[in-house]
């Protein structure tokens, strides 16, 4: 990638004869047969051009747009009557802001100056009034290097001065903090769009590859408290984080011991109802039987009463208000025998 523009190449037209005709004040006695050979030199010199493969090559005659060359060798009309500006329109370039690349060696590391020359053009103050330092690069492509060439003046310049506002337009609309961590890709997309669109709408001839932000630092001066802030801003976010935790355990626990309770208490509930129901059912049942045979009921429901009483009972006692001493018992059940005195 390439800055535009590029760096001048060789002697121009008018440089080369300026050089001619000092060189023929000086020497006077120069022949004839020098001199046409010069012109026949200067002539062919200047009637062809070369464009590199990466380059496409806008001819002007009289300053006025006549075509465009491929990459390869052409000819044009000598002696400045046509003219050739070759543009880069294959190659990505680049611009740069809030910082420069010094130098990159391959294979090495590249060095960046981010001096105090170019803060003005990366600090900038964000939606909640806080000041950032914002560095970026941009990337694009030339895809008409007529209009590149023409239709804006300094079209180099008139980019960079186009990123520059959208950005600070971009980040002034949000939370420092916010742009410093989640939001640095959404600033980026942000800002292509709207770059792109304005750079259509002048007809620049220019399409954008991509914005990315490099870094994204508060001011040096005011870094320490920024970073005591952002210590305070993870320990909030950790003790929410952890509270949240325990409200997601406990909150479940809570509902299940509860949905439980609920569950045994409608359990209890429908055995009691369903115990009164059958009781009364069985009420009614001896009910219609006693009133059939009441006598006969009663007897049974009495000896079923005593036979369950009784089936508890581990020892007897017979009390005889005429007996005076002890009766002796002989129990008929299993387990040890037992005697069971009887008295007043």
């Amino acid at each position: 990638m390439q800055q535009w523009p590029p760096p001048s190449g060789g002697p121009s037209l008018e440089e080369m004869i300026e050089k001619f005709r000092k060189y023929v004040q000086k020497n006077k006695s120069i022949p004839i047969i020098m001199i046409a050979a010069l012109a026949v030199l200067i002539l062919a010199g200047t009637s062809w051009f070369t464009v590199q493969p990466q380059e496409t090559g806008v001819v002007q005659r009289f300053g006025k747009v006549v075509r465009s060359a491929p990459p390869g060798l052409h000819f044009k009309l000598p002696l400045g009557i046509e003219t050739v500006r070759l543009v880069p329109t294959a190659r990505v370039l680049k611009e740069e802001f809030g910082f420069r690349t010094i130098d990159t060696i391959p294979g090495g590391r590249t060095r960046y100056n981010a001096g105090d020359s170019n803060k003005e053009e990366s600090l900038m103050l964000t939606g909640d009034l806080n000041v950032i330092d914002v560095q970026w690069i941009l990337q694009y492509r030339i895809e008409d290097p007529i209009r590149f060439l023409f239709y804006v003046r300094d079209t180099p310049k008139t980019i960079r001065d186009i990123t520059e506002a959208v950005m600070r337009r971009v980040v002034g609309n949000r939370l420092g903090s916010d742009v410093l961590t989640v939001d640095r890709v959404e600033v980026a997309t942000e800002a292509r769009e709207e770059i792109q669109k304005i750079l259509a709408d002048y007809e620049t001839g220019v399409r954008l590859v991509t914005i990315e932000l490099q870094d994204v630092t508060p001011p040096e001066k005011v870094r320490p408290a920024f970073n005591e802030v952002n210590e305070a801003r993870q320990d909030k976010e950790r003790t929410i984080n952890q509270a949240q935790e325990q409200a997601n355990r406990e909150i479940p626990k809570a509902r299940g011991v509860a949905q439980q309770e609920i569950s045994q208490a409608e359990g209890y509930a429908q055995a009691r109802v369903n115990r009164a129901k059958g009781e009364a059912n069985r009420f009614e049942a001896i009910f219609n039987e006693y009133q059939q045979a009441p006598e006969v009921t009663r007897r049974r429901m009495y000896l079923e009463a005593m036979g369950e009483y009784l089936a508890d009972i581990k020892g007897i006692y017979v009390v005889d208000d005429d007996q005076k001493a002890l009766v002796p018992w002989l129990p008929l059940g299993t387990g040890n025998p037992t005697v069971t005195q009887g008295g007043k």
